[in-house]
């Protein structure tokens, strides 16, 4: 079992570092927090240098100003590879986390060694929209867990919540402990940038992998296709009956997609190194 002890940085972002080899970073999604990744950091640190952080508002992190874009949040990610002296790293980001992937990517593209964005929001309908902009409205008067439940059907097949109660409501004790300023500031961001500078997304020229569930309702394999159009040369990967929470519900079949994508495009950057030496 691998026990890990949670850092800090110099600007109070909390993180986790297991693994030897090429780094690679993981994003959580809106009121979770490095936590989440626990099935992933198992799988991957057998061959690669995994770093989870809690975001902006969340977990142990700093809270973020009032009015903090995207680039804040990318900034933060930032500051976090500098403090471990990481040239460049890949990263995968998780719902909005893939939001902050996305922001690094265009704003930070010398620091990017590949991307992977999982089950995240693009081009989103105007029934997807006002959804989410009311869920957003709720939070902002009844605080982080004001649409738990709704969340958790959501995010959870049937069968994996009856079968793990606890996990179900360790999750929820999560979702209800966020700071409630730095939760909205953050769904706010989730809630209204899915196109963000998405006309710049074809200066993206690192591997990429969109993937996401086949029956997730909010980040939808059509969001993901259309995601991966813009994106030059980027995979798509749809997990048959999979939904929203994949990484930690169904974490073997998650992981050996990453697996293939992060070992693929390792090779193919040591084919590269070796061409230019």
């Amino acid at each position: 079992m691998i026990r890990l002890t949670a850092e800090r940085t110099p600007a109070g972002t909390s993180y986790l570092a297991t693994g030897q080899g090429q780094p690679v970073i993981l994003i959580h999604g809106v009121g979770l927090n490095k936590e989440m990744w626990g099935g992933q950091i198992v799988g991957l640190a057998t061959k690669y240098r995994v770093i989870a952080y809690d975001m902006l508002g969340h977990g142990a992190s700093q809270r973020p100003p009032v009015g903090t874009d995207l680039l804040g949040y990318a900034d933060q990610l930032l500051e976090l590879l500098e403090h471990l002296e990481l040239p460049r790293a890949t990263v995968i980001g998780f719902s909005m986390g893939g939001l902050v992937a996305r922001a690094f990517a265009l704003h930070y593209p010398q620091r990017l060694q590949g991307l992977v964005i999982l089950n995240s929001v693009f081009n989103r309908s105007l029934e997807q929209r006002a959804g989410v902009i009311a869920r957003t409205a709720q939070a902002a008067e009844h605080g982080p867990d004001a649409n738990a439940e709704a969340a958790l059907s959501r995010w959870f097949s049937r069968e994996y919540q009856a079968a793990n109660p606890a996990q179900i409501a360790a999750i929820r004790q999560t979702l209800a402990s966020n700071d409630p300023q730095g939760y909205l500031t953050t769904y706010e961001l989730f809630a209204t940038q899915d196109m963000y500078r998405a006309d710049d997304l074809g200066s993206i020229r690192v591997p990429t992998l969109i993937a996401t569930g086949e029956l997730d309702p909010g980040s939808t394999p059509e969001m993901a296709r259309q995601l991966a159009e813009r994106i030059p040369g980027a995979q798509v990967a749809i997990l048959d009956e999979q939904r929203h929470m994949m990484p930690v519900e169904s974490p073997r079949l998650v992981n050996q997609v990453l697996l293939n994508f992060l070992d693929n495009a390792q090779n193919q950057h040591n084919q590269i190194e070796g061409i230019v030496a």
